[in-house]
């Protein structure tokens, strides 16, 4: 197994420690499909079911993955297409970055790292943070100040992760753990790391295996952009291995003020960074996401597409997602359902195919962003007529 710049073509050792080619250009793994094992019965679904599939010998895991995938049958009616949605918020830490960080953190421990560190807005120190304290090694997490969700930063201060706050945004963040990477022998495990996107890639594996085919799109949030770029290399391997004999197409959501992807996709101009990322949405409050040139790939190679939503429409399909599926996810993880009615809305999308939606984070990731929305009622006596007259 090696890893390979997606620019210029240059293979490195999997052994040899660093997250870019001597060229500047992102590495990839690339997977020895000769063998991968086809487990795929719907059965025992496990990230680790697919360990074939996997650059790592060692394991670092607190039983992720296996995550439920719903058929959104009430909102099927509303909207007319047949929907369904891979709750990634049923992860040990609540997010979908645990598959990243199972691979990432083990192969850490393959390098003989002890110490491990990221950039985050939130959902990457709490799981970094999680498979740090379970692998007994040390963990540093620098977060933008005043810029992550409650929620997200409990996890990474109870976790024992070491909280460095950073005057600045995500992208600030992530140039100081690139460098502290370099220069201070930390190992970095931000996406731009090829091993972590390698556990993210399986989030595609267990659509297949749980509905027993390749649904026509694939819908999710886009931040740093590795999530992407990851399950669209899940599906093509799947394909390149003869296990499939189709492919999906990848749809990407930013949200209209963090959305330089969106932005030059519909524009037709040169992928330019936002400088001052602002949305409600804070796991995908990033302006110059790292990964890009690899979400660009995966939507390019698959036929899809790039839009952007508005924070009202964000919060609108979180709280659909709630009342009317039961499905309580962080605003991030609503913006997939709110680019599919944006899209089907303007006739850009078919009713007549089939979607997935990724929601990466649990609803209690960020709940302040409900809660500030809503105010409770009075208190009324404790009384069965005091309630009747509240029932109507």
């Amino acid at each position: 197994m090696v890893l390979k710049c997606i620019e210029c073509g240059r293979e490195y050792d999997e052994t040899e420690l660093r997250y870019r080619c001597d060229c500047g250009g992102l590495l990839e793994v690339v997977t020895d499909l000769e063998r991968v094992e086809n487990v795929f019965d719907g059965r025992d679904v496990t990230l680790w079911k697919y360990e074939s599939w996997l650059p790592v010998r060692k394991r670092v895991s607190l039983n992720e993955g296996g995550t439920p995938l719903y058929r959104l049958k009430n909102l099927e009616k509303s909207l007319g297409v047949e929907l369904y949605a891979k709750n990634e918020g049923a992860n040990p830490t609540g997010s979908f970055k645990d598959r990243g960080m199972t691979v990432g953190v083990s192969k850490a421990l393959e390098l003989g790292m002890d110490k491990v560190i990221c950039a985050s807005t939130g959902n990457t120190s709490a799981s970094l943070a999680a498979y740090a304290a379970k692998a007994g090694i040390s963990a540093y997490v620098l977060v933008p100040s005043g810029k992550i969700a409650l929620g997200k930063l409990a996890q990474a201060i109870i976790y024992g992760a070491k909280v460095v706050p950073v005057r600045g945004n995500f992208d600030d963040a992530l140039r100081v753990v690139v460098e502290a990477s370099r220069e201070l022998g930390v190992y970095m495990l931000n996406s731009i790391n090829p091993f972590r996107l390698e556990g993210q890639k399986t989030i595609a594996l267990e659509i297949y295996d749980q509905l027993g085919f390749v649904p026509d799109n694939i819908v999710l949030p886009v931040g740093n952009a590795g999530n992407i770029s990851a399950i669209w290399k899940g599906f093509k391997e799947l394909y390149a291995s003869g296990i499939t004999d189709k492919l999906p197409r990848m749809i990407g959501i930013q949200a209209e003020g963090a959305a330089p992807l969106a932005k030059a996709w519909k524009s037709g101009k040169p992928f330019e960074p936002v400088e001052k990322p602002e949305t409600v949405a804070t796991a995908i409050r990033i302006g110059n996401p790292a990964n890009w040139p690899k979400a660009w790939r995966a939507v390019e190679e698959s036929g899809g597409l790039f839009e952007s939503v508005s924070d009202d429409e964000i919060l609108r399909a979180q709280e659909l997602l709630a009342s009317g599926e039961g499905l309580f996810v962080e605003p991030a993880s609503a913006t997939p359902l709110a680019g599919l009615m944006k899209l089907l809305e303007n006739g850009e999308l078919d009713r007549d195919e089939s979607y997935v939606l990724i929601t990466t984070g649990h609803g209690l990731k960020d709940p302040n962003v409900v809660v500030s929305r809503f105010t409770l009622p009075e208190p009324i006596e404790p009384t069965l007529e005091a309630f009747r007259e509240v029932m109507g």
